[in-house]
C-alpha cells in the first residue's frame, strides 16, 4: 500500500508527502469505516481523526508492511469508539419498514448495484445485532476480504477467537436473512 521511503519522509516532518500518504490511506480507512458505521459523515470524521493519530505517532512504526495493520487498528479502534457513544445514546433502530426496503431491493434486481447509503443501511441492519468483536470480524473478513493473520495482528484476537466469532457472526446474519427474505 505504502512505500516505506514515503513513511520514513513523513516520519521526518515532510508535510508534502504526508498529503500523498494520507491521499494513499484516506480510501482504505473510509472504507473499514464506513462498513463499520453505517454512515458517510462519521467514517469521513473516523478517517480525520485516524490521519491526527497517525501524524502524531508516525515514528512508531517500522515497515510498509506494518504500516497498513497499523492504521487499519487505529481506525477500528476509533470506530469501536464511536459504537460505544451510539450504544450510550441510541437511535432509531431498524424495524419491520426497514427490513422490507432491503428485501424489496434485493429481490428485485439482485444484479444492480445499489448505493453507498442503501449498502450501509443494509450492514448496519445485518451487523446492528453483532457484538463489537463479530461486527469487525465480519466486515474486516467478509467485506474487507482480510486473512485471519491480518485481523488477529489489528484485534488482537487469537485465531481461534476470530474463527469463533466470524462463525457467530455469519449464523446470527443468515438467520436474519432467512427470517426478513
Amino acid at each position: 500500500m505504502t512505500d516505506l521511503k514515503l513513511i520514513e519522509e513523513c516520519r521526518g516532518g515532510n508535510l508534502n508527502n504526508f498529503r500523498k500518504l494520507i491521499e494513499s490511506t484516506s480510501p482504505f480507512i473510509f472504507s473499514i469505516a464506513f462498513r463499520m458505521l453505517g454512515d458517510e459523515d462519521q467514517a469521513k470524521d473516523i478517517v480525520q481523526e485516524t490521519m491526527v493519530t497517525i501524524w502524531q505517532k508516525i515514528g512508531k512504526i517500522n515497515s510498509a508492511g506494518g504500516y497498513r495493520k497499523w492504521i487499519c487498528r487505529i481506525a477500528v479502534n476509533k470506530c469501536y469508539d464511536q459504537l460505544r457513544k451510539r450504544k450510550r445514546n441510541p437511535e432509531i433502530l431498524a424495524d419491520e419498514n426497514t427490513w422490507k426496503i432491503v428485501s424489496e431491493s434485493i429481490s428485485d434486481n439482485p444484479t444492480s448495484v445499489l448505493e453507498n447509503s442503501e449498502i450501509a443501511r443494509i450492514i448496519n441492519i445485518l451487523t446492528d445485532k453483532l457484538s463489537l468483536k463479530q461486527k469487525t470480524v465480519f466486515i474486516l473478513s467478509e467485506i474487507e476480504q482480510m486473512s485471519h493473520d491480518e485481523i488477529s495482528d489489528i484485534t488482537g484476537m487469537n485465531k481461534s477467537a476470530i474463527k469463533a466469532n466470524l462463525h457467530h457472526a455469519r449464523k446470527s446474519i443468515r438467520g436474519m436473512i432467512e427470517k426478513y427474505l
